[in-house]
């Protein structure tokens, strides 16, 4: 269960299983599977309203939804240090692989964002964020093509490479522009 789609489309399946549930009320599986690929597609909204109307009953009937949902009031907070540790606990079969690759999505994400944000950074505070030991951090880094100086156990990321959106053609811009015009002028 790696790829967008699958994810998305099991997204709709237990959206869907919640509205036609006989009492309005799906089985606490349901619920958990749901609120994982809300974290794991970084729709926290949804996570949340989705945490406030279950029912109290489902919720203490499964232990398992308290504990993502306290992986999701991390990620609220951006606390992403605090995390991983949550989520490496043993979860069920069906929300073990979601929350593996929500670990991934996580990690590749700060990846993106420590690449953007910074010039330099020490090698032990970018194993905290990446959720790595200190040896598998720089490994990682080195691979992802960034420079490590082992002498001041300082990692100096790449930045990202942005890919440009490719130029409109003068007379396709021209006919937007008219468009537009006209449709303000109607």
């Amino acid at each position: 269960m790696t790829t967008e789609d699958e994810i998305e489309k099991l997204g709709k399946q237990c959206e869907q299983q919640e509205l036609d549930a006989p009492t309005g009320i799906p089985a606490a599986e349901v619920y958990a599977k749901l609120l994982a690929i809300y974290l794991l597609q970084n729709d926290l909204n949804n996570a949340k309203y989705l945490w406030k109307r279950i029912p109290a009953a489902a919720k203490t009937a499964n232990p398992e939804l308290g504990n993502i949902w306290t992986v999701g009031q991390h990620l609220w907070t951006r606390n992403f240090v605090a995390v991983y540790p949550l989520l490496t606990q043993e979860w069920s079969e069906e929300i073990g692989p979601l929350m593996t690759t929500l670990r991934d999505s996580i990690r590749r994400r700060i990846f993106r964002l420590i690449g953007q944000a910074y010039t330099s950074i020490e090698a032990e505070q970018f194993a905290a964020y990446a959720g790595l030991p200190v040896e598998e951090a720089v490994q990682a880094v080195v691979a992802e093509g960034w420079e490590y100086d082992s002498a001041s156990k300082i990692i100096l990321p790449k930045k990202p490479v942005r890919a440009k959106a490719p130029p409109i053609p003068s007379e396709n811009h021209i006919a937007q522009l008219t468009d537009f015009v006209m449709f303000l002028e109607n």
